[in-house]
C-alpha cells in the first residue's frame, strides 16, 4: 500500500533541489537521484525516499540549488 504524502515529481531532471521539511520548516538540500532515504537534520522526519529513479517527495520544493 502507497504512503498518501510521498508524491513523485514529473519532470525534474537530473539536479539539487531546495527542500523544505513539512513538519519544522528546516530548508536543505537533496539530489534528485537518491540511493538512500533522505531525512531532516532538524526534527528527524523522512522527506524523501529512493525508488530506483527520481525520488518520492513528502517535503516542499523551494526550488534549484544555484
Amino acid at each position: 500500500m502507497a504512503d498518501e504524502r510521498f508524491t513523485k515529481p514529473k519532470s525534474i531532471g537530473n539536479k539539487f533541489l531546495n527542500i523544505k521539511c513539512k513538519d519544522c520548516g528546516n530548508e536543505q538540500v537533496t539530489y534528485t537521484k537518491i540511493s538512500s532515504t533522505v531525512v531532516c537534520n532538524i526534527c528527524g522526519a523522512t522527506l524523501a525516499r529512493p525508488t530506483g529513479g527520481t525520488f518520492e517527495l513528502a517535503a516542499e520544493i523551494m526550488g534549484d540549488k544555484q
